[in-house]
């Protein structure tokens, strides 16, 4: 079986983030907790003074990842008959593909940015959550109609979708509510969906051979 570029970039996409953000957070010199701080704090050199390098280079790498792992959304729709799938979910696949690389792009930017950066991380950082939020709805409502989607995947990603909203909405509102928490979850839930939909790959890349 082949291993799709999908699911090999997803896979490292998960790794990395999850290796380069704990290990920045072992080296966290202060108390660190979900409810308190953002995942940007890991990044902040003043601190973070030793582990700041760490979370920015995993949202770099992470980044990458993701910007290779839509390049290989293009088998969705690759060798499928027009009529199996529908125009307008076609056209939709390569719109979540087109935003997939923006939001990718705006992972880098959060890495590159850092928070010690401050207006121009807070932007790459509200572009990243926006987009990851029209990409999870692009692309798990037309693959619900794909013969080889896994059902599932499309459900939790719709999941995922709400979350990001909550997070987006309640940040913009400036509720009392602690906002962090939010952006775990909201994080850590498109990382499971990633991996769910990168699997998905790995199915579809063996049925097809």
């Amino acid at each position: 079986m082949k291993l799709h570029i999908s699911f090999l970039s997803g896979m490292v996409a998960i790794i990395a983030f999850i290796l380069f953000t704990f290990t920045a957070l072992a080296l966290y010199p202060g108390d660190y907790t979900p409810i308190s701080n953002w995942f940007s704090d890991l990044g902040n050199s003043s601190y973070n003074p030793h582990g700041s390098i760490f979370f920015n280079l995993g949202c770099i790498i992470t980044g990458i990842m993701l910007f290779m792992f839509f390049i290989g959304l293009y088998k969705w729709y690759r060798n499928e008959k027009m009529e199996k799938i529908g125009n307008w979910r076609k056209v939709l696949l390569i719109i979540a593909q087109i935003t997939g690389f923006f939001s990718a792009i705006a992972l880098i930017m959060v890495g590159v940015y850092s928070e010690d950066y401050g207006a121009k991380h807070g932007l790459a950082s509200a572009l990243f959550f926006i987009l990851l939020f029209l990409v999870l709805i692009m692309l798990n409502l037309p693959l619900l109609k794909h013969s080889k989607f896994l059902k599932p995947v499309g459900y939790f990603g719709f999941a995922v979708v709400i979350i990001d909203l909550l997070f987006i909405i309640l940040n913009a509102v400036k509720t009392n509510l602690q906002m962090p928490l939010f952006e775990w979850l909201a994080v850590f839930a498109a990382l499971f969906w990633l991996g769910a939909l990168s699997f998905n790959m790995l199915k579809f890349e063996g049925q097809s051979t």
